[in-house]
C-alpha cells in the first residue's frame, strides 16, 4: 500500500474525504487488515475502525475471518465488495454495439454484441438497443438496474464530454449535434459518460495494454476510420473544441488539402483505411494476381512477401511515419502505439518502424497495441472506475 495524504476540512468533508481514502486503498489491496490501513493512510486507528464501520454498515466492504498472525494475535481481514454493484462500457461503431460489463474491481462478468444489419440506426432507436442490451446482462447475471453505478459510452465521432453531446457521425443516419447523454438518462438510471472511441482505447491500453505506467503517450488508430488518442499526464487530451487527436484531417504534403469538413471523412480515411487499401489493390489488379477482398488480405499478402502488397503498404507506412514524427516533434512522448485492423497489423507497424530507423530524436518507441478491437470498452470501464468511489459515497451537502 502507498501511503495517502488527507486533506483538512469540515467534519462531514473530511469523513468522507477518509471514507473515499479507505474506500480506495481496500479497492488497491484486495483484503487487508484494519492495522494495514491505519498504516496505509496515515489516520488513526479510532477514525479508520469509524470508517470501517461505516462502510460495514452501507453493505461496501465486508470481514473475512482471521488473517495469518505474524506473532501476535491473527488480525481481522476485510475487503470491498466489488459485486456490490457493476459497470458498463459501450462501443459505438458503424455496424454494431459492443457491450462489456464488470463488477466494481473491473473484473470481467459478460460481454454482448448487437448487429445494425437491417436495423435503424438513428440516435433514439441505438440508444434504445443500449437500454435493452443493458437489460438482457443485467437479467443475465441476476442484477437488477440499481445494481449499474456507471456506464460509458464510447462513439466514433468528437464528443463533448462536458455536455455528453456527439457533434456527427458520418456514417450513421441523423447523427449530427446529438444529446446522447440525456437521452440515455431518460432509459437509464445511472451516471452516464460519451467519450470520444479512440481516447477510450488509448485509456483502455493504460490501464490494462501495452501503456501501462506510460503518463504521456498517443495511441494512433487506423480501421475503418483514422483517429488518435492522446494521454499527457496519465489524462485524456481533448482540446479547446473536444477534437484533439482527430488526424484523419491532417494537412500532409502527400495527401489532398482539402480543408477539413464535419460530415465527411478526412482525407487520410479514404487512403490509409481497409476500404482505401483496397482500392489500391484493385485499381492496378491484373488477372494473376492473388485475389483479395478486403484491405486486410492486401496487409497479409504484403505479411507473405507479394511484391504488389508490399508497395501499397509501403505506401501507406510512409504516410503513418510522416504522423508519428510530427506527433513526437510536437508532443514528445515517451510511447506511440499503433491499433485498429490496419494500425495494427504486423505488415504495417514493421514498415513503420524500418521508415522511423535514423531518427535522433523525439520519436521513441512505436509498438501495437495490446487490446485489439477490445481496447474503447476497456478504457470505458477505466474511466468508470476512476470515479466509482464518489459513486458510492456521494459528496455531502455543505
Amino acid at each position: 500500500m502507498t501511503k495517502k495524504t488527507l486533506p483538512i476540512g469540515r467534519p462531514s468533508v473530511l469523513r468522507h474525504t477518509n471514507a473515499l481514502s479507505i474506500l480506495t486503498l481496500l479497492r488497491e489491496c484486495g483484503s487487508c487488515s484494519r492495522a494495514d490501513l491505519v498504516r496505509a493512510s496515515g489516520l488513526s486507528a479510532p477514525t479508520v475502525t469509524n470508517v470501517v464501520n461505516d462502510l460495514l454498515s452501507a453493505n461496501l466492504i465486508e470481514p473475512l475471518g482471521e488473517g495469518e498472525s505474524s506473532g501476535g494475535r491473527p488480525p481481522d481481514m476485510i475487503r470491498f465488495k466489488a459485486e456490490r454493484g457493476c459497470i458498463a462500457a459501450v462501443e459505438l461503431s458503424a455496424d454494431r454495439l459492443s457491450f462489456l460489463l464488470t463488477d466494481l474491481n473491473g473484473g470481467e462478468l459478460d460481454t454482448l454484441t448487437v448487429d445494425f444489419e437491417k436495423r435503424s440506426t438513428t440516435p433514439d432507436a441505438v440508444c434504445g438497443y443500449i437500454a435493452k442490451g443493458l437489460q438482457t446482462l443485467l437479467k443475465k447475471q441476476k442484477k437488477s438496474a440499481d445494481h449499474l453505478l456507471k456506464l460509458v459510452v464510447g462513439v466514433p465521432a468528437i464528443t463533448n464530454v462536458e455536455e455528453g453531446s456527439v457533434l456527427a457521425i458520418s456514417t450513421l443516419k441523423d447523427w449530427r449535434s446529438v444529446p446522447l447523454r440525456t437521452m440515455l438518462s431518460k432509459l437509464i438510471s445511472c451516471p452516464v459518460v460519451v467519450e470520444n472511441d479512440t481516447n477510450l482505447a488509448a485509456q483502455g491500453e493504460r490501464y490494462n495494454g501495452a501503456a501501462r505506467g506510460e503518463q504521456d503517450f498517443v495511441l494512433i488508430s487506423v480501421g475503418s476510420n483514422v483517429g488518435s488518442g492522446i494521454v499527457l499526464g496519465g489524462k485524456i487530451h481533448h482540446g479547446s473544441q473536444w477534437s484533439a487527436g482527430e488526424i484523419a484531417y491532417l494537412r500532409l504534403p502527400s495527401v489532398m488539402r482539402r480543408r477539413p469538413t464535419i460530415l465527411e471523412f478526412g482525407e487520410l480515411e479514404t487512403v490509409l483505411t481497409s476500404s482505401g487499401i483496397l482500392g489500391s489493390w484493385n485499381e492496378g489488379k491484373k488477372s494473376e494476381d492473388a485475389k483479395v477482398t478486403s484491405g486486410l488480405d492486401v496487409l497479409n499478402l504484403a505479411s507473405s512477401g507479394d511484391a504488389r502488397a508490399e508497395k501499397i503498404v509501403q505506401q501507406r507506412a510512409e504516410i503513418v511515419a510522416d504522423i508519428v514524427v510530427n506527433l513526437s516533434l510536437i508532443l514528445n512522448p515517451g510511447l506511440i502505439l499503433l491499433n485498429g485492423e490496419v494500425g495494427g497489423h504486423p505488415a504495417l507497424i514493421a514498415a513503420v518502424q524500418k521508415q522511423l530507423e535514423g531518427s535522433e530524436f523525439a520519436v521513441t518507441k512505436v509498438l501495437a497495441g495490446a487490446l485489439g478491437d477490445r481496447a474503447t470498452l476497456w478504457g470505458g470501464v477505466s474511466l468508470a472506475l476512476e470515479s466509482i468511489g464518489s459513486v458510492l459515497l456521494p459528496q455531502p451537502a455543505i
